[in-house]
């Protein structure tokens, strides 16, 4: 799931870039084709908001405190680490230090719902559906290509055009 929910942040980033920039920008600090901030968030909403999924109105506002403070954490940890931004709302009216911003969390409140209600429990049953071999493969693959990845770019962040901006 948490390879699925963070190619998934990966695609919803490239388009609306596509749609706002018109240009193909490969999103995040990695270089593959996930930002593992939502499989983080997407995790954490299964996990830790579980007894609110029969509260949809209770559960949009914990989805929404669970991704802010998951976006506000990684974009200090990596301002801090690289010394650069990779999202900044400060343009943004009701937003936090540029790093969080009200209508990214509406927008993820609503996405979380969705995920929650309709993604999360399809996905499940896909997954489910596969061989057990199969999805070892596949989870030991993914595991080894993610962490050559982060280790590649722990010491070589992705700062391509459009990416980042100074601090």
């Amino acid at each position: 799931m948490f390879f699925l929910f963070s190619f998934t942040g990966w695609v919803w980033e490239v388009i609306c870039h596509l749609v706002e920039d018109r240009m193909f920008i490969n999103r995040g600090v990695l270089f593959g084709p996930w930002l593992p901030i939502y499989g983080t968030g997407g995790i954490l909403i299964l996990v830790l908001l579980k007894r609110f999924f029969d509260r949809p109105g209770l559960l949009f506002v914990m989805i929404m405190t669970v991704c802010g403070v998951v976006e506000y954490v990684t974009g200090w940890w990596l301002e801090t680490f690289f010394h650069t931004r990779w999202w900044d709302y400060r343009d943004f009216v009701f937003q936090i230090q540029g790093r969080v911003c009200l209508i990214g969390l509406l927008v993820f409140g609503l996405g979380g719902l969705a995920f929650v209600y309709e993604i999360a429990p399809r996905l499940n049953k896909l997954i489910m559906k596969m061989n057990v071999s199969i999805r070892k493969l596949l989870c030991a693959v993914l595991i080894t290509v993610f962490v050559i990845d982060l280790l590649y770019s722990l010491a070589n962040p992705n700062t391509g055009f459009g990416i980042t901006s100074g601090i």
